[in-house]
């Protein structure tokens, strides 16, 4: 291993021997370092990360958790990843070893983000957000105790930040979406994109993925298979989020005849085609923007769509089971856990029934009367 002055006599080079993971030797040469310290520090990051070294920092190990992550995770989900990691770890933990790294240190970086503002609204950053990122950071350490010899993963021994799921879940009823339908009514596409979401509960990927292959219209069903997403200028087409998540949704004969009637007028759409061809992710954010605006319907995410759907089968008594496998969710436990809160409190009706069970029952003589 080597750093030494380049040719100029002002900058510095690292250039080192070492063994990859199949034990095969190959050379690394880096130019053009200002200082000899910066070039020292790259040349010790550089080796912990090919060595696996168990003191390495917390940025080594984040370099190789991610080449690891990054042929098991959709594109989308990867740089999702990445930016919790450099917009909320790396800054303050990178440069600590990993090893070294204790709850009480652990405990201060989560009061930081506790105490932060998101930077465009102002406002703290939601329970949901904090457990997201905390969540990203435990995998990480855990990675490392698996796989390079971290002692132990001290999010553990700090307890977690956030919540899993929001206090207070956002959705629109029949009358408020109905609102705000009419306020987008002058752009068809807006229309059948939104009633999809309303109506079916699929998320937005699956619904921009759809093709007119995915329906069948004869029975009125529409096939979830596939999820639709725009990644660094790309179109990407990729698996749902879960194998459950590939389903058969019975629609309604309306929803059925709008789908149709606007697939009709796409000239030349075969029937591969993706129906919303030029629309993404940040148009349908945009619409909601536009009719919220134009209806006086309170403002929700597109994702509460889904919410919105869910809870209208709950006030319509459908079991969790049902809408378990309406959503694709992978296991009804997910239900359960999202929309419990919003299923009615029978006890009262459970005792009253009960009650009239036992008033036809004559304890003294253990009989029906």
């Amino acid at each position: 291993m080597s750093v030494a002055k380049m040719k100029d006599g002002k900058r510095w080079y690292v250039f080192v021997r070492y063994k990859d993971w199949t034990g095969a030797t190959k050379q690394h040469k880096k130019e053009g370092f200002t200082k000899k310290s910066d070039a020292l520090a790259y040349e010790r990051t550089f080796l912990e990360k090919q060595n696996g070294s168990s003191n390495m920092t917390i940025h080594s190990l984040y370099t190789l958790y991610m080449e690891d992550c990054k042929s098991r995770l959709k594109p989308t989900t990867y740089a999702n990843k990445e930016f919790l990691f450099q917009k909320h770890v790396l800054p303050y933990l990178g440069n600590l070893s990993a090893n070294e790294v204790g709850p009480a240190q652990i405990r201060r970086w989560q009061n930081m983000l506790l105490d932060s503002k998101h930077p465009d609204s102002g406002e703290s950053y939601s329970q949901t957000y904090l457990k997201t990122v905390h969540n990203q950071i435990s995998a990480l350490f855990n990675f490392g105790v698996k796989y390079y010899g971290i002692k132990n993963n001290p999010c553990r021994q700090a307890g977690s930040m956030g919540k899993k799921n929001a206090d207070a879940m956002q959705f629109w009823t029949v009358d408020e979406f109905n609102r705000f339908i009419n306020a987008v009514s002058d752009k068809p596409y807006s229309v059948v994109m939104f009633s999809l979401l309303f109506w079916t509960g699929m998320r937005s990927g699956e619904m921009l993925a759809l093709t007119p292959a995915d329906f069948d219209f004869k029975n009125n069903t529409v096939n979830i298979n596939k999820s639709f997403a725009r990644h660094e200028g790309q179109d990407l087409i990729m698996d749902p989020k879960t194998p459950k998540s590939k389903r058969t949704i019975p629609i309604t004969q309306k929803l059925a005849d709008m789908v149709q009637n606007y697939i009709q007028t796409i000239y030349g759409l075969d029937s591969t085609d993706r129906i919303f061809q030029t629309n993404t992710k940040h148009l349908l954010l945009h619409e909601m923007k536009r009719g919220c605006a134009a209806s006086g319907v309170k403002r929700i995410r597109v994702h509460d769509l889904r919410h919105s759907h869910a809870s209208l089968l709950i006030e319509l008594g459908y079991s969790p089971l049902l809408i378990a496998e309406r959503l694709g969710h992978e296991n009804i436990e997910t239900t359960l856990q999202t929309y419990s809160h919003l299923y009615p409190n029978k006890q009262g009706e459970l005792v009253s029934k009960l009650e009239t069970f036992q008033n036809s029952y004559d304890f003294a003589t253990h009989e029906f009367k």
